[in-house]
């Protein structure tokens, strides 16, 4: 099992930018496909990016792609997602995953989450 915890979200105007961090311990980060999902009111959990193991392969949801990156540093045991060009849309709470699967996109595919950090982003 490895403990997530990300932090980096806040409110930021339409067109902004934020960094989410999501660090990790109890294992190494490197034997899982991170993801990052939201969720907005009302709506179910959703997957945003993930990012392999080794950090040579991503993969971007069609609603960000172009605006968002994902990255991970396993040395430093933490994956990123920068988050350019914000819209109000956006605005969600964001949860870092792991998973043990050489690839998912799938809520079910991950078996250890963060608590999530909330993003605003005003009009």
């Amino acid at each position: 099992q490895v403990q997530l915890v990300e932090s980096g979200g806040g409110l930021v105007q339409a067109g902004g930018s934020l960094r989410l961090s999501c660090a990790a311990s109890g294992r190494t980060l490197s034997r899982y496909f991170m993801g990052w999902f939201r969720q907005a009111p009302g709506k179910e959990r959703e997957f945003v990016a993930g990012v392999s193991r080794s950090g040579s392969s991503t993969t971007y949801a069609d609603a960000v792609k172009g605006r968002f990156t994902i990255s991970r540093d396993n040395a430093k045991n933490t994956v990123y997602l920068q988050m350019n060009s914000l819209k109000p849309e956006d605005t969600a709470i964001y949860y870092c995953a792991a998973s043990s699967l050489f690839y998912s996109d799938l809520n079910n595919g991950y078996g250890d989450w963060g608590q999530g950090t909330q993003v605003t982003v005003s009009s």
